[in-house]
């Protein structure tokens, strides 16, 4: 059987003295994309943030794209993993495609793409405008070109349609079928559960730091 690019089995993540999850066990493969729903304060994005790499396990085992979490192999495989999270994270005084192009600069990725994809997600006429000038739906759309550009093995989308307008309805579905089309993986999670079901293979609900499976 193929790795999993994600393997959790009985995990923990304390924040401080808080318990945050708990006992949680999750499985992606590759091509595979798992929706993730659940109230407020579940631990959503707790759970998005320890698949990124950017926190470490305090119980249990966890494996991403074959790294082991609790050890520093967490950190070579980082640059493989796309999160878009609730906020932008794009330089204000960088223009959208500057932006995309520092990333690729930085992932030492040279495929001269940043202003194809700019393009592919609606911001043709905005390319150049400061990141700091621009709305949180354009910022958000600048996020997905960056994703489009790095091209993740693993992709991470934290409320995924948060701040896109409805022009932008069928973006996150395409990021997300070119990443899964590689090979790769996703876990979008959405507290709309209805606008990711076209696109997920199944559904996972987080409630009080546990997993539990909608559907299949």
């Amino acid at each position: 059987m193929p790795t999993p690019l994600v393997e959790l089995t009985g995990v923990g993540v304390r924040l401080g003295n808080t318990p945050v999850l708990a006992g949680v066990s999750l499985s992606l493969a590759a091509g595979e994309v798992v929706g993730l729903v659940g109230a407020n304060g579940s631990g959503k994005t707790t759970l998005l943030r320890l698949v990124a790499t950017l926190l470490r396990p305090s119980a249990g085992q966890a494996r991403v794209l074959g790294a082991d979490l609790g050890s520093e192999e967490r950190y070579q495989v980082r640059p493989r993993i796309a999160l878009i999270g609730h906020q932008p994270a794009l330089y204000a005084e960088l223009s959208l495609q500057e932006n995309s192009d520092f990333a690729a600069a930085i992932r030492g990725i040279h495929n001269g793409r940043a202003a194809e994809v700019i393009d592919l997600v609606g911001l043709a006429g905005a390319r150049h405008r400061l990141a700091g000038a621009c709305s949180h739906g354009m910022l958000r759309r600048a996020e997905f070109a960056r994703a489009l550009l790095l091209e993740p093995d693993l992709l991470l989308l934290d409320e995924a349609h948060a701040g896109l307008d409805p022009s932008a309805a069928g973006l996150v579905e395409t990021v997300v079928r070119t990443v899964t089309a590689r090979g790769g993986g996703a876990i979008v999670v959405s507290h709309e559960p209805n606008r990711i079901g076209a696109f997920v293979d199944r559904t996972e609900l987080l409630d009080d730091g546990k997993l539990e499976a909608l559907r299949p």
